[in-house]
């Protein structure tokens, strides 16, 4: 193991960086993915920085989930310019200084046919997966070239390496962000900052009951509560939440979660005729466009049938509750 920024053997950099003693700021820190990644930085001994809209709600999160070492959490917009810069204020006023890890976590999800989405649905998923890590990026950048080194972990997704039915605009922005980590690794690096882009496959936060659904707003919940659910495609978020910072310690060009996702990723580029024949039968199977009730949203939870909750969505409801998702 070696110190942040030291020069490494290939033994160290097969373990990774040291965390013990630098800043790690996680953004979306209030549920899910965002709650164990704090978890696990602190536990290397870091002092996190969490970033939530509600300080309230993400503490709670925090406090439930026995997150346990130097955490603190900050409020923020990510989709406020203005508001990520008074953050960077409150940051240093905080005492914090230097930023050693960015960790652009934050994230929302909306489900629905694409007949239903409004061009306000692909601005909300802008904001949060594309603009929120393009604004937290240059605000901490000066502060990782002035000390020479720092990482920037982008959780993008799946869904930002295959565009998923019933999901457009949420793949589209996370291609979006796909491109510009992609992209600011490239011109980084010979700075010692190190972009690493994550694309995470189905895990079981319990998120689907505070996602947004359009369309035939009980159906499209119970497929994707059910998909959510299923203990063979999807991962336990806090295993994931460890390959996170793993990839971050060793500087990862890419992490893609789950077996199932490095298939479908392998799928679409080896094939692509055939791939696209295959979502499009997929897509054939979800709920159809309904009348005008459709372009109105629903959350998850209040969109529950007799499918969802039941037997099938049990593990996304435990999730749930473990999670702060309720």
């Amino acid at each position: 193991m070696t110190a942040f920024g030291a020069e490494s053997t290939t033994d160290e950099v097969l373990e990774g960086i040291d965390l013990t003693g630098t800043n790690v700021v996680v953004t979306g820190a209030s549920a899910g993915l965002g709650v164990e990644t704090v978890r696990v930085a602190a536990a290397h001994g870091a002092t996190v920085v969490g970033i939530a809209r509600d300080t309230t709600k993400a503490e709670k999160a925090l406090a439930e989930a026995g997150v346990d070492g130097d955490v603190q959490v900050l409020e923020a917009d990510l989709a406020s310019l203005a508001s990520i810069r008074a953050f960077a204020d409150a940051f240093f006023a905080a005492g914090h200084d230097r930023i050693d890890v960015l960790i652009n976590n934050a994230g929302i999800i909306q489900v629905g046919p694409a007949a239903h989405m409004q061009l306000t649905d692909y601005d909300d998923a802008m904001n949060t997966h594309f603009w929120g890590p393009l604004y937290m990026t240059p605000a901490a950048l000066p502060h990782m070239r002035r000390q020479g080194h720092g990482r920037i972990v982008n959780i993008s997704s799946i869904g930002g390496r295959v565009s998923v039915p019933h999901m457009v605009p949420y793949s589209a922005s996370k291609f979006a962000l796909t491109g510009l980590s992609d992209g600011l690794r490239y011109e980084l690096a010979h700075e010692n900052i190190v972009v690493t882009t994550v694309s995470p496959g189905l895990m079981r936060t319990g998120s689907p009951l505070n996602a947004s659904m359009k369309g035939r707003h009980p159906q499209e919940y119970a497929w994707f509560a059910i998909s959510d659910s299923l203990p063979l495609a999807t991962i336990d978020v806090e295993r994931a939440a460890r390959q996170v910072i793993a990839a971050c310690r060793r500087g990862d060009a890419e992490l893609v979660i789950t077996v199932q996702a490095k298939i479908a990723i392998l799928a679409r580029t080896v094939a692509p005729e055939l791939f696209a024949a295959a979502m499009t039968m997929i897509n054939r199977l979800l709920p159809p466009p309904t009348g005008k009730e459709g372009d109105s949203t629903r959350l998850g939870r209040d969109s529950e049938s007799a499918w969802a909750p039941s037997a099938l969505t049990a593990p996304t409801y435990k999730a749930a509750e473990e999670n702060n998702e309720l």
